[in-house]
């Protein structure tokens, strides 16, 4: 296969003189923006995939019917199977009939015509304007549909049909989605071809192009087939119809076999590489389907358990598709696999309620999993339940289950032993209250320990450690357990890869060295996370550390070692390094390009711009995302401090009037517009009283017009909302700086050092403003 390259942003531009005045000014939000924005991209590029003529073609699941088919007929019933489909009167579950659905206010309409599938709807504009059905996307509990816009764009409607309780109902009922809104039916995020095609049709090849925005996408089979897990059959069948040698050697180093299935080692890893690509949260490096049984981090970089993704205690929260529950739990760990529990045809269970559990956890065991605890567990004496009620199933407790898309139900592949008061301690969660809705934590843990009264809670999980991290920001003593989570090898790797990105943007140099070592981790997601804490290294400790894993046999980490050192001169590498630096910078490209039809892909090629000072570049593709979605409110900052930086506050001014006229109460906008004003001389500080107002639960743009007050020399305003600040978070480091400079410029020296010695024993590596940085050195 090979990939042909057509660069359409640039390399890394000379700087104007301009351009060269503002440069520290530039490279300051350069520094930011490659803090905050690390997905795995750099310069916009265009993708054309030739495919090798000795590679086997597609040949259909209906083929493979004609000798398998017992599987087929299981697979044709199977969500897999129903993945995409045209609509037909078989394949049509919603009422078509001339149905209405109202919702906020706009009624939309569902009929037939001539044969053929219809909605009356909202277009991009507001404007009601008929499309016709061009596919149908799965079958329980629900039903959604494709219609066709201009360009070539599938895109997937808001509006789904129950298939359960046979309604239509809208996906976002308390949401403003409406035409304008990035999320509205017709944007980007719901495009079918950018979000959804690579996991629901076989052998999907995207071919977006980036300058005219338009799909020109193929595809072997509409839907999730045989192939699709299996590889290509065309050897197979050649081999199967016992055609001669001659026709079969023309694919040089393909089995003719087909795959079989592994058993034993090795079974958990090459089903893991299958199913966990379409069942997990991640980001795709490529803009197509992946070759079957390829190696996941070769095409795949897996999300972490991050804040929103995941409860701190690792239970899912969004939709993140089981892969990264499961690889937490004790399970996984002793080598459970898919098809312990799942067909792989039918997609079903392969038992009926309780006894998927009991193959295994039984008073005999099973010889594969040798270290199970012998007892039996379908009993009351276990699950202290009414035989035969919900929470006698093994999956109430240990698989709660949580609703996505409204209605459908998904459960947590972490096997967890419920442990309320960790819940509580975390704010995630808990499988008992969750039931018993009208009981406290302290009343479940109780009865537990009614039930198991030799059990004994853990001292501490990673649970209390991200949940410390994410309340009250990453402070001493939890960078301690951060740092020592990650180094913990008898921790889930998916853990203590993310202990190394929540403590990535605040790690200084001598926490990167100590951390040093995991770059060669076994586990290629610490190796990834752990490339990251170097982002703010000296440039020659960077390299020296990193380019070693421009070789790493994984892609993902390849990718991850080149977006860190892409703005290196080729002769700061070793000579041996310098081709491996150009291979994996050709990677990240690559993947870049996969994601050139993502809002948040294009934050990211703008992210990366600014790292290689191509500010024209930047500047474009922030617009691109504004354009994509106008509330992804980080482009719209970004391009008004380029704008700044540039020397053309009027252009940043209108920037962020702008985007503060499509998020409306935004506090970050009004905080950057504030400060804007400010600097022009302007009253910075009335935006922000308005955004307070608005939203007075947010510390941020409190802390902001706090400044903003002390700056313009209203000590007592300012003192009001420090005073608040400080019964919020009295050890918030932002707090304690506010504190120090309202004291320092009311003359209270004495208070100012005692806040900045408080400061420097909390926070000891945060930057001081100049006038406390002085106070410091006092003694």
């Amino acid at each position: 296969m090979k990939i042909h390259f057509s660069l359409c942003a640039g390399d890394v531009c000379l700087l104007s003189r301009r351009q060269r005045a503002k440069a520290p000014m530039l490279l300051a939000i350069a520094a930011r923006a490659t803090r905050s924005i690390c997905l795995s991209v750099l310069l916009l590029v265009s993708v054309t995939v030739a495919s090798s003529a000795e590679s086997p073609g597609f040949v259909g699941s209906a083929t493979c019917d004609g000798c398998h088919a017992a599987e087929t007929k299981a697979w044709s019933a199977s969500d897999h199977s129903w993945a995409l489909r045209v609509p037909t009167a078989e394949s049509v579950l919603g009422d078509f009939k001339d149905a209405r659905f109202e919702h906020k206010g706009l009624t939309s309409r569902f009929f037939q015509k001539d044969g053929h599938y219809f909605v009356e709807t909202d277009a991009a504009e507001g404007k009601l304007e008929t499309f016709e059905i061009k596919y149908v996307v799965g079958v329980a509990p629900l039903q959604q549909y494709l219609v066709e816009l201009d360009r070539g764009r599938l895109q997937a409607l808001d509006i789904a049909w129950d298939t359960i309780g046979k309604r239509w109902f809208h996906l976002y009922p308390n949401e403003e989605v409406g035409a304008g809104n990035g999320l509205h039916w017709s944007g980007s995020y719901k495009n079918w071809q950018a979000r959804c095609a690579i996991c629901h049709q076989t052998d999907f090849r995207k071919n977006y192009d980036p300058q005219a925005r338009s799909y020109h996408s193929e595809w072997s089979e509409l839907t999730v087939g045989c192939e699709a897990c299996h590889g290509p059959g065309e050897a197979h069948v050649a081999w199967a119809l016992r055609a001669p040698a001659a026709t079969t050697s023309q694919f040089a180093g393909v089995d003719p076999h087909g795959w079989q299935h592994p058993s034993g080692i090795g079974k958990q890893a090459i089903e893991a590489d299958m199913c966990g690509p379409c069942h997990s949260r991640r980001q795709a490096l490529g803009p197509d389907s992946a070759p079957p049984q390829a190696s996941f981090g070769d095409h795949y970089a897996l999300s972490l358990l991050e804040d929103r993704l995941y409860f701190p205690d690792g239970q899912q929260h969004d939709e993140v598709y089981i892969l990264g529950s499961f690889l937490q739990s004790k399970m996984h760990e002793k080598g459970v696999t898919c098809t312990n529990c799942h067909d792989p045809h039918s997609g079903g269970l392969v038992a009926t309620g309780n006894a998927v559990c009991t193959q295994c956890h039984n008073e005999t065991g099973r010889a594969e999993f040798p270290t199970l605890k012998l007892r039996v567990f379908d009993a009351p004496s276990h699950y202290h339940h009414t035989p035969g009620s919900e929470g006698a199933q093994c999956v109430s407790c240990h698989m709660p289950e949580r609703n996505y898309m409204m209605i459908d139900g998904r459960r947590d592949h972490f096997f967890r032993v419920p442990d309320p008061l960790l819940s509580q301690k975390t704010g995630s969660p808990d499988a008992c209250i969750s039931c018993h809705s009208g009981q406290t934590a302290e009343w479940a843990a109780g009865e537990i320990r009614q039930w198991a009264p030799d059990r004994v809670s853990p001292a501490s999980t990673y649970g209390e450690v991200f949940a410390s991290a994410r309340r009250a920001g990453v402070d001493r003593g939890t960078m301690e357990q951060l740092v020592a989570l990650a180094r913990d090898s008898a921790q889930p790797a998916i853990a203590r890869a993310t202990a190394l990105h929540e403590m990535a943007d605040v790690a200084d140099g001598a926490t990167a060295a100590s951390l040093a070592a995991l770059l060669s981790d076994k586990s290629e997601l610490v190796r990834e996370a752990a490339i990251r804490l170097w982002r703010s290294a000296p440039a020659a400790d960077r390299v020296g550390r990193l380019q070693p894993l421009l070789g790493d046999p994984v892609a993902s980490v390849r990718i991850a070692a080149a977006l860190e050192l892409a703005n290196v001169a080729p002769q700061d590498l070793p000579a041996e390094r310098r081709a491996a630096l150009e291979a994996a910078l050709g990677e990240l490209k690559s993947s870049m390009a996969a994601n050139a039809d993502f809002p948040e892909g294009q934050l990211a090629i703008g992210g990366l711009a600014l790292a290689t000072r191509n500010w024209d570049a930047a500047q474009a593709a922030f617009a691109e995302a504004t354009l994509m979605d106008p509330q992804l409110v980080d482009a719209w900052l970004m391009r008004a401090r380029i704008a700044d930086a540039l020397g053309d506050p009027a252009e940043a001014t209108a920037i962020l009037r702008s985007a503060y006229g499509r998020n409306a109460g935004d506090t970050r906008i009004a905080t950057d517009l504030a400060a804007l004003l400010a600097n022009q001389g302007q009253d910075g500080a009335a935006v922000l009283r308005e955004a307070v107002t608005a939203h007075p639960e947010d510390q941020n743009v409190r802390i902001a017009l706090a400044g903003a007050l002390l700056r313009t020399g209203d000590l007592a305003a300012a003192g009001t909302e420090i005073d608040v600040l400080r019964s919020l978070s009295p050890d918030r480091a932002e707090v304690l700086v506010l504190q120090a400079l309202r004291q320092f410029l009311s003359g209270d020296v004495l208070g100012a050092r005692e806040t900045v010695r408080k400061i420097s024993e909390l926070h000891p590596h945060l930057a001081l403003p100049s006038q406390l940085e002085a106070l410091s050195r006092m003694r």
